[in-house]
């Protein structure tokens, strides 16, 4: 079962309007992202745990998203330091040596990737997935990116639940994972039955919804309005933005 809502539904993120969330996150991603210097990283991590605290999102949720971004994290952290031209810092693995700008550049990464994430998901998590949708759509983007978002999402339980199946069928015929051929031979045969499978639902669905009259058009019951507390926390955050900006490509004495 995929959790939507994760955050209070009485925070001040929680009323925004989905369309000004979404602008905000895309904003403030690009700021980060192109960002380098530490000042303005540290300072959009700490806005984000801000604004995470004001969303009055589950701390066990939040650890639960950033687990597999901080997991592809360590990775980084046991490749960039040795391989990353630079002054030669005092510790080594065998015959590769740590360099300053090899650690410095990992860290610009973890900052960058964290903050990221906690924006996504403080902005995010207080909407329903369709919801997020339909206000993509209102934002102009195109239909065949949305309706690939909202089916993706919608039948990863699915898949899920194929996949488990299969994996149960497995356990009880005696099927014990091992480093031997016949063990990659069983996944590959998994991964190939998870396609097929996969691909017999969507046929399924598609008939389904041709049947239906689906023309390709996404409907939905919410309806949209900018109010004064969604002006008030774009500008907010704007100038937050703008802020960033400035410090980062603005030299400071």
């Amino acid at each position: 079962m995929i959790i939507e809502e994760i955050s209070g539904n009485d925070s001040f993120i929680y009323h925004l309007d989905p369309r000004v969330k979404i602008i905000i996150a895309f904003l403030f991603s690009v700021i980060v992202a192109v960002s380098n210097r530490f000042v303005v990283l540290i300072a959009a991590l700490a806005v984000s745990i801000i604004i995470l605290f004001s969303a009055r999102i589950q701390i066990k949720e939040v650890f639960k998203r950033l687990i597999p971004v901080n997991t592809l994290l360590i990775f980084l952290w046991l490749f960039l330091p040795f391989t990353f031209a630079g002054e030669h810092l005092f510790f080594s693995i065998g015959f590769l040596t740590g360099t300053r700008e090899g650690v410095l550049f990992a860290f610009r990464i973890t900052i960058k990737s964290n903050a990221i994430m906690l924006m996504l998901i403080s902005l995010t998590a207080s909407t329903p997935i369709f919801t997020i949708g339909h206000a993509m759509h209102q934002l102009g983007m195109p239909k065949k990116l949305i309706q690939l978002f909202l089916f993706t999402y919608r039948y990863l339980h699915v898949i899920y639940g194929e996949y488990a199946r299969l994996i149960n069928s497995m356990k009880i015929r005696g099927f014990k994972p091992k480093t031997d051929l016949h063990t990659y031979k069983s996944y590959a045969y998994l991964v190939g039955m998870l396609l097929v499978k996969g691909f017999d639902r969507s046929q399924r669905v598609h008939n389904a919804m041709m049947c239906r009259g689906f023309s390709g058009k996404l409907y939905s019951l919410s309806e949209f309005s900018i109010k004064g507390a969604d002006i008030l926390a774009f500008a907010f955050m704007a100038t937050i933005i703008l802020i960033l900006g400035i410090l980062e490509w603005t030299q400071i004495t």
